[in-house]
């Protein structure tokens, strides 16, 4: 099981260029990046992942979203899919032993199940009202994180709507990490967010 940081950071296309936010992100203290561009080609992608890792210290782990091709071609950390794509196992076929591989779960049904898959976290969301989507899921809200996170054992990855603001009850609420978006990549700084949100984090007890 690979331990994982307090920030998930996701450098998605769809608020800027992903490597300069992937170097943004990094250059604040963020060491466990997802790499999501939804409209991107393989060979484009590809381009993007390979870009990123080059820059990346050797302490930053680069997962790529959906793609796992890529993320094998690449040499990427890992992947994360979604309950349409390509089954956990599969990925763990494909990426080995080694690699993270994460998986969204959108309800307790699928938590449960997600937690007897070759996975190494489940992300349940979202947890608040998410724009990132076109079509999201029902909002989980902290409660339902709760509830979920007493019944499975893997680690959980919050999702969905989270700020800085709010991150110490998404915690409390059973969370081992907390994927952001909007709240880092929207900011007129993305480094200086982000090293607060890492400080933010450390800061608060396990």
């Amino acid at each position: 099981m690979n331990a994982l940081p307090r920030l998930y950071a996701i450098a998605d296309a769809s608020c800027g260029d992903p490597v300069w936010l992937a170097a943004s992100l990094i250059a604040g203290g963020a060491r466990l990046i997802q790499l999501r561009d939804k409209n991107a080609g393989a060979r484009e992608l590809l381009h993007t992942v390979d870009r990123v890792i080059a820059l990346a210290p050797s302490d930053v782990r680069v997962i790529v979203n959906d793609r796992v091709d890529i993320a094998r071609i690449a040499g990427a950390a890992g992947a994360h899919v979604g309950q349409k794509d390509l089954p956990p196992a599969a990925v763990r076929s494909i990426l080995g032993p080694d690699a993270i591989v994460g998986f969204s779960t959108h309800n307790m049904q699928q938590a449960v199940e997600a937690d007897k898959l070759p996975v190494d976290y489940i992300a349940v969301g979202p947890i608040f009202a998410t724009s990132t989507k076109d079509n999201p899921d029902p909002v989980v809200g902290l409660d339902g994180l709760q509830e979920i996170s007493k019944v499975v054992y893997k680690p959980i990855v919050a999702i969905g709507g989270i700020r800085l603001e709010n991150a110490t009850e998404v915690l409390k609420a059973g969370a081992h990490t907390i994927a952001v978006i909007r709240d880092l990549l929207n900011s007129a700084d993305v480094q200086a967010r982000t090293r607060q949100w890492v400080e933010v984090l450390a800061s608060i007890p396990n």
